[in-house]
């Protein structure tokens, strides 16, 4: 996982969506990342496995949360349109 934003861009101005946004680009980064590790092992340019080993878990624990973050959200929406008016 990497570290939150902290550049002192006017944060009361990101919205929602634009927050959804920078963190799945945030964990494509990291699926990248993973497969341009493993692909350097394949090719013998990486010399430490466990390098390799770090990149591809920190990108499938980083997928996990965004598939919990969408489903959190799935059940929050499910719920508001179950409420009576």
């Amino acid at each position: 996982l990497r570290p939150p934003d902290t550049s002192p861009v006017s944060k009361a101005a990101k919205g929602f969506g634009d927050i959804l946004s920078a963190t799945i680009a945030q964990v494509n980064q990291g699926q990248l990342d993973g497969e341009t590790a493993i692909r350097k092992l394949e090719s013998g340019e990486a010399r430490h496995l466990h390098e390799v080993m770090i990149a591809v878990e920190e990108a499938e624990i980083s997928l996990r949360m965004l598939v919990q973050m969408r489903n959190k959200a799935l059940t929050a929406y499910e719920e508001i349109m179950r409420m009576q008016i």
